[in-house]
């Protein structure tokens, strides 16, 4: 099933064939833009949302006669993307074949649209992505996560992160030697981490349990000693906390 963006200044035009691409079984969405700048704009969120996001596009069916950037400008620069979609061309003029097909088109239907010919183009790009090969998947590296610092991207160990502060939708993880932001929010690191020896014991706070050096009561509070720093843990966590601590050391 394609999910397609179609491309046409004339409003007409574009309700045309968009009516026509929503009424072909193997088209599963059809989306329609005025210009180059607004289908520019779509794309990108297209590629953000990845191959398997709700905003993804496949194919983009594009005139070539457009105000400012046309459509044989805007194929040009999706030729620069990692993963363009494909394109189809819909254009009124026959003289933009060669053009087109050294840009790699599917492709170059001539308006007016017929629903015949418009299916065959349809059934070129579904062939086209069926034999794509699969993107390959990567698994995320369990022991370390990235963080980014002034451009650069580094793969902190999570055995060296003593714990996690709670910073609105993101987290701030401490290792000995400094602390990095995440957009994480504590909650997925503690669902992810909890295997490996992280705990709750605030609403603000995880630790790891093998950089607990201390377990304090005082007055009634109770807290941690974490490396250097002393933390707070809530009431509710206090005797999950211990019992951990004590399983821990007793094996």
């Amino acid at each position: 099933m394609l999910r397609v963006l179609a491309v046409d200044d004339e409003n007409p035009s574009l309700e045309e064939l968009l009516y026509l691409l929503r009424a072909d079984p193997r088209v599963s969405s059809a989306e329609g833009a005025s210009d180059a700048t607004e289908a520019l704009r779509r794309i990108n969120r297209a590629l953000e949302s990845g191959r398997d996001g709700p905003e993804a596009i496949d194919v983009v069916f594009l005139d070539i006669h457009m105000p400012g950037l046309d459509g044989l400008d805007m194929a040009r620069l999706l030729t620069g993307f990692a993963r363009p979609p494909l394109v189809v061309f819909v254009t009124a003029h026959e003289g933009f074949a060669v053009q087109a097909f050294d840009l790699k088109a599917v492709d170059y239907v001539l308006k007016p649209v017929r629903r015949e010919r418009l299916a065959e183009a349809v059934r070129r790009a579904a062939e086209l992505l069926d034999a794509a090969p699969p993107i390959p998947v990567h698994e995320p590296d369990p022991d370390h996560i990235p963080v980014e610092l002034g451009g650069v991207t580094r793969f902190v160990a999570v055995d060296d992160i003593t714990h996690v502060e709670a910073q609105g939708d993101y987290a701030r993880l401490h290792t000995a030697q400094a602390s990095h932001l995440v957009r994480i929010p504590l909650s997925t690191l503690e669902e992810r981490w909890r295997a490996r020896g992280f705990v709750r014991i605030h609403r603000r706070h995880l630790v790891a349990l093998r950089h607990v050096g201390e377990l304090r009561l005082d007055a009634g509070t109770v807290s941690v000693l974490v490396g250097e720093v002393e933390l707070q843990v809530s009431r509710r966590h206090a005797r999950e906390l211990r019992d951990l601590l004590m399983r821990r050391t007793t094996g």
